[in-house]
Order: structure tokens, then C-alpha cells, then sequence
């Protein structure tokens, strides 16, 4: 199990705070705001190219299932490098997961948002 955060929410740039408040209330159209024209998703192992498509993809992700989403860390790389781990319970196989979100900022936008399950 994840320790809890180990930077406060308030810490994080703003544009990864608003896009994962939005991203948690499953608002695709303001997540994406916050994604470069050239914006690179990677989930689980699936990539998805550009803003249309990295739109679509928050939209319907997860859309046939209910869960609830909490932020159980979160850690600076660098300037540019950012990671939030969130703990997700709900309605999906197995329950419960531990997931990475990976972010790459560039011009106070996102330029790439990796996610994958958090390594324990």
C-alpha cells in the first residue's frame, strides 16, 4: 500500500492541479485545456496522438464503470516532470488500483500525461 502524499495538492503546478480536478469529475473538455496541440497520452501501454485523440480517450475511459478517485501522493522530478498517484476503487476487475499520472510540461500546458500502475 502507498503512503500517503508526500507533496500537498496546493504544491503542484497549477495546470496539473486543474487538469486532474477537472480529469477526476470526468470533464474531458476542460482536462484537454490543459493538453498541448501535440499532447502524447500513454495509458497502460496504449498511446494516443494529439489533442482530438488524447481527448477522446479522457471522455470515454472508464465511462462504463463507477469509481472513486483519490490522491494518495504526489512528487516534483524536475520543473518539467511531475507525478500524482491516485488510488481508484470502484466498479472495475479487481476493485481497487494504484496508478501513476506522469506529467510532462512544456509552456505551462501538458505535453505528455503518462499513467500506469504505481510500483509498490
Amino acid at each position: 500500500m502507498t503512503q500517503h502524499t508526500d507533496l500537498p495538492s496546493d504544491l503542484l503546478p497549477a495546470t496539473v492541479r486543474e487538469f486532474f480536478a477537472a480529469h477526476v469529475v470526468r470533464d474531458a473538455d476542460t482536462a484537454s485545456s490543459f493538453l498541448t496541440e501535440d499532447a502524447v497520452l500513454v495509458d497502460q501501454g496504449e498511446t494516443f496522438r494529439g489533442k482530438e485523440e488524447a481527448h477522446a480517450f479522457l471522455r470515454d475511459a472508464g465511462s462504463e464503470f463507477e469509481y472513486t478517485t483519490e490522491q494518495i501522493g504526489a512528487r516534483r522530478v524536475d520543473d518539467a516532470h511531475w507525478v500524482v498517484t491516485v488510488r481508484l476503487e470502484g466498479t472495475f476487475p479487481g476493485g481497487v488500483a494504484e496508478l501513476d499520472y506522469r506529467f510532462t510540461l512544456r509552456d505551462d500546458l501538458i505535453a505528455e500525461l503518462v499513467i500506469a500502475n504505481h510500483a509498490a
